[in-house]
């Protein structure tokens, strides 16, 4: 089934780091052509340049998912570049954990910015060239936080999780005739995810609830499974977790 991945053009957004980073490289190890965004330049230049040396392409595009014009921007690159696109993975995310009674409110707007409007303008931007071609993947990450609340102090976090399993839902009745849908939804993983937390008693918790990481890896692998299956089979939830986790 790696035929079903090979040539892919896949755009990838907060791909300089952790779980959009580590799919980049493993999709392009398998034959995509990779486009990657995020905010950090030299990071983006750093992971597009390891995987062409070893011998996968990949450009990318400075993009902030909370501007909407810059994710239609990231789409666009892609389309023009190579013509079409076949897989849409809306990956960026923040995780500040604090309880509610911290009130902290621009913490709660920058996980709606991040966490559901950015998957928002990732499927407005892609669904267009989608329908046209009646034919594409959508690809987005949810979260555990996104089945069962992540308490204490990701009360907010896990319910812009639920929102994007919600919508990843209600998108797939919409348009499932001829687009996929797969939300993943990860566990502990070992990405930069865990060092967004400022309030000292919940980046403890973080940080112990951390020890039971699995790899970025782990997730790619995930993706990639739902990326190559046929055109006729659509994954659409897959729940990864580290074998020790209870939550």
């Amino acid at each position: 089934m790696e035929n079903n991945i090979k040539d892919k053009v896949i755009v990838i957004t907060g791909a300089s780091s952790g779980l959009g980073e580590a799919t980049a490289k493993y999709l392009a190890a398998k034959g995509a052509i990779v486009v990657l965004g995020a905010r950090r330049e030299s990071k983006l230049k750093s992971i597009v340049a390891e995987i062409s040396i070893l011998g996968g392409t990949a450009i990318y595009e400075l993009t902030d998912v909370t501007n909407k014009a810059e994710v239609k921007r990231l789409v666009d690159k892609a389309v023009s570049t190579y013509g079409r696109l076949d897989v849409m993975i809306n990956n960026a995310g923040i995780m500040p954990i604090a309880p509610m009674s911290e009130t902290r409110t621009d913490e709660w707007d920058s996980i709606i910015d991040i966490n559901i409007k950015g998957v928002l303008y990732g499927i407005a931007a892609a669904l267009p060239f989608f329908e046209k071609q009646q034919s594409g993947h959508f690809i987005n990450m949810g979260s555990v936080a996104g089945v069962k609340v992540f308490s204490p102090g990701g009360t907010v976090y896990s319910g812009a999780k639920f929102a994007v399993r919600a919508i990843s839902e209600g998108l797939r009745q919409e348009v499932g005739k001829s687009i996929r849908t797969t939300t993943i939804e990860p566990g502990s993983v070992d990405s930069e995810l865990k060092l967004g937390t400022s309030h000292s008693e919940s980046a403890k918790y973080v940080n112990e609830f951390y020890k039971q990481a699995i790899p970025a890896e782990s997730v790619a692998r995930a993706i990639a499974f739902a990326i190559e299956q046929p055109a006729d089979v659509d994954i659409n939830e897959i729940v990864v977790r580290p074998t020790m986790q209870d939550f």
